[in-house]
């Protein structure tokens, strides 16, 4: 299967393992190239980016809605045994679940970078958060086995992956780019714990002080769990590789990269 692959190169190589920038429900490659990828390559870092098989341009064997997180891990593998080095893993919110699976399951990689991450204890209190906060949306999502509802309007996309401040014609554009989520997934997510004790990497784990998806408690448990600090992003929400101020969190990666000797 032949995955959407978006790369941006570095005029000078500075690190030496490349980055595979995983991201989460509802996106694709796209949203990591709005600017994140360039700013790592712009810094010495080869950035790849793909699109989870029914994401984006890449294609799928099955329907979405019963795709599952191992299928996702095939795709990232699929992806990191293409390098010579192993590679960084970077995973965002569904995406870094993804990339804990990758790792317990001893996968090829340097380290791994978990932004806005489902936590290894999984989405059970995220999804009484959004029952509460929006109920009728919550509803439609198990009644029609979709996760798009959960994100069908600009003001829910809004209330779900981006701060307040963000200027509702930029919500409309980027609205327009996300797509709807496996329900398999989403029960991978409640149900199938990764093993943090297998994952003998370093990581590195990333929050946002106003995420709506996972609080920063969730976070620094999540930290803590992979026996590290977390680094919180107080201004930010969910999607923090398009946030303003993004470029704050791709050098706070960039920097622990080099510090890592990565």
């Amino acid at each position: 299967m032949t995955l959407e692959v978006r790369t941006a190169e570095p005029a000078e190589r500075i690190h030496p393992n490349p980055v595979v920038l995983v991201h989460g429900a509802w996106h694709g490659a796209w949203c990591w190239d709005e600017g994140f990828m360039q700013r790592l390559a712009d810094r010495g870092v080869e950035a790849h980016a793909l699109s989870l098989r029914g994401h984006g341009t890449s294609p799928n064997r099955k329907s979405l809605r019963r795709t599952s997180i191992s299928d996702y891990v095939a795709d990232v593998r699929q992806v990191a045994s293409t390098f010579d080095t192993p590679p960084v893993i970077v995973g965002h919110s569904m995406g870094g679940f993804v990339t804990q699976h990758y790792l317990a399951a001893g996968h090829p990689a340097a380290g791994a970078v978990l932004m806005a991450s489902v936590p290894p204890t999984g989405v059970v209190p995220t999804t009484f958060r959004i029952a509460r906060r929006h109920p009728g949306a919550f509803l439609r999502t198990n009644l029609t086995l979709r996760l798009w509802p959960i994100v069908a309007t600009p003001p829910l996309a809004k209330d779900a992956l981006f701060g307040d401040e963000m200027d509702d014609t930029r919500v409309r554009a980027l609205h327009g780019r996300l797509q709807d989520e496996s329900y398999r997934a989403y029960l991978d997510m409640m149900f199938r714990r990764p093993r943090p004790d297998r994952v003998t990497v370093p990581v590195l784990v990333l929050g946002a002080g106003r995420d709506r998806i996972f609080t920063v408690d969730e976070v620094e448990a999540t930290a803590r769990t992979y026996g590290t600090s977390a680094v919180i992003f107080e201004d930010m929400a969910h999607d923090m590789m398009l946030e303003p101020g993004w470029e704050r969190v791709a050098d706070t990666i960039v920097d622990w990269m080099s510090d890592q000797s990565l």
